[in-house]
Order: C-alpha cells, then sequence, then structure tokens
C-alpha cells in the first residue's frame, strides 16, 4: 500500500502546460518523480518550463503542437511513440476564453462573435478531444492509462457572461463521461477518464475581470468571493492533491468523475 500514491517515472503528457495552472502542475508532478511532456505553442514558454523542472532535478521533455491540429499532434504522438512507446497520463489543461465569446452586462445575446465563438469550442473542446484521440494508441498497447480532463464551475452552473467558455465545458463534463464508458466497454477496467473542476483560479486570462490594477476586487469578482464558502479564489497548488490522486494507483476504482475543487462553491446555494 505504500506505492498506492506512487507517480514515480510515469510519462505523463500535460497539455496547456505552460499557462498559471499547467506550469504549477508540470513542475509539482516532475518533483514526484514523473517524466513530464509538456505541450505548448510557444517555443520559448515551453523551453523555460522545460529548464525549471531540469533546475529543480526533475526529467521533462519540451514538444511543441496547437492542440487543435492534428497532424501536429500526429507528429508528438510519433515522437513519443519512438521515444517511449507508450505513455500513462494525459492531462488536457488546455483551454481558455476570447471577448467576442463574452457578453457583458451592456451587450445582448445579439452583439456576440461568431468567430470567437467557435474558436473558444475550438480550443476547449476540440482541444481535449483531439490530445485523447490521437494519444489513444499510446495507452492501447498496454490497455492502461489514465486521462483528466479540465472542465470549470460554469459546466454546471452556467455563469453569466461567459456564454462560449460555459457551453465548452458543459460538453466536456459530457465527453469525460462518455469516453470512461467507451474506453471501459471497448477495452477494459485499465483506461479510466475524469475531469477536475476548478474554482476560481486568478490567471493572465481572468485576472482583469476579476481584479482591479490596485489589487482590490472588482464587482465580479467580489460577487465570487461572497458566494465561495471559503471565501477566496484558489491558489494553484490546491489543485495539486486531486489531481496527485487521479493520476496513481489510489484512484484506480474511479472513473467517468467531474471533481469539484471549488472552495465550495458548487455546494452553495446563496441563502
Amino acid at each position: 500500500m505504500s506505492d498506492l500514491f506512487s507517480i514515480q517515472n510515469k510519462i505523463i503528457v500535460i497539455t496547456g502546460a505552460t499557462g498559471i495552472l499547467g506550469s504549477v502542475i508540470a513542475k509539482y508532478l516532475a518533483r514526484q518523480g514523473a517524466k513530464i511532456i509538456p505541450l505548448g505553442r510557444n517555443q520559448l514558454k515551453v523551453d523555460s518550463l522545460v529548464n525549471e523542472i531540469k533546475e529543480e532535478g526533475g526529467i521533462a521533455i519540451p514538444m511543441l503542437t496547437d492542440v487543435t491540429n492534428e497532424d501536429q499532434l500526429n507528429v508528438v504522438q510519433q515522437q513519443l511513440k519512438k521515444q517511449f512507446g507508450k505513455i500513462d497520463v494525459l492531462i488536457n489543461a488546455a483551454g481558455g476564453n476570447m471577448s467576442g465569446a463574452i457578453i457583458t452586462p451592456d451587450q445582448t445575446l445579439l452583439d456576440s462573435d461568431t468567430t470567437s465563438l467557435k474558436k473558444v469550442i475550438e480550443l476547449n473542446y476540440l482541444g481535449t478531444f483531439l490530445p485523447v484521440k490521437v494519444l489513444l494508441p499510446l495507452f492501447l498497447n498496454e490497455n492502461k492509462g489514465i486521462i483528466v480532463n479540465f472542465s470549470s464551475m460554469s459546466a454546471q452552473r452556467p455563469l453569466t457572461r461567459v456564454m462560449g467558455y460555459s457551453s465548452a465545458k458543459a460538453a466536456i463534463d459530457n465527453l469525460t463521461q462518455w469516453l470512461a464508458v467507451e474506453f471501459c466497454q471497448k477495452y477494459g477496467e485499465g483506461i479510466r477518464v475524469n475531469a477536475i473542476a476548478p474554482g476560481f483560479f486568478l490567471t493572465e486570462q481572468n485576472r482583469t475581470l476579476l481584479t482591479q490594477e490596485n489589487g482590490n476586487l472588482t464587482e465580479r469578482g467580489q460577487q465570487i468571493v461572497d458566494n465561495t464558502p471559503i471565501g477566496r479564489f484558489g491558489k494553484p497548488e490546491e489543485l495539486l492533491g486531486t489531481l496527485h490522486w487521479l493520476s496513481s494507483e489510489a484512484s484506480k476504482f474511479v472513473t467517468g468523475t467531474i471533481i469539484p475543487v471549488d472552495g465550495g462553491f458548487n455546494a452553495y446555494s446563496g441563502v
């Protein structure tokens, strides 16, 4: 039982690895002895993350790709196949939002931008689906592997404004459950699929929406904190325990779940 949570020498691919949350996750898992394959679109950012991991004594191999580009992902798959022959864990942390898929208080649905909406759905949904599809053969060699997708609070409780993002993340919940069943039925119990649903964490994408330049909360930021029983935003490192558990044999009988890490936001009714 001492090895129940061990991820020593596991080969872990992380999409969106250069973001605030992704980089914290990558560095932590490397410190636990995993071999990290960070995927990103920006060579400088990917190389910088890999260097940080190596400086801490970890193992990381950079790979450049756009998670919405199947051809580029196929190149990554061939590189991984040649170097390792398999992977153990895929963490789909890539995602994001953009202004055209947001409806602000002074706008209506008529102001939405279809092009932006398509891009948000592509990044969040296809950017999760395609890595699973393309890298699946690397799990099938041993009929064993773990996939962890990133959902959101806005999937289960559609939030005002973030229309496109909420729709895309709701689709991730559905995809996660569908894949969990599909893989069990087709390949047995060895390939598990779950999702983590973070609450509100400050990132580069939402910082200006939730905080003012002086560091005080915006009206929306205050609303969120008021509806989070713990009474604050999450810290990136507070995702690590759940991700570690899902990436290890400790969660061997867990598949098809979406696990909130949200400070109680999803449980709170406001009264």
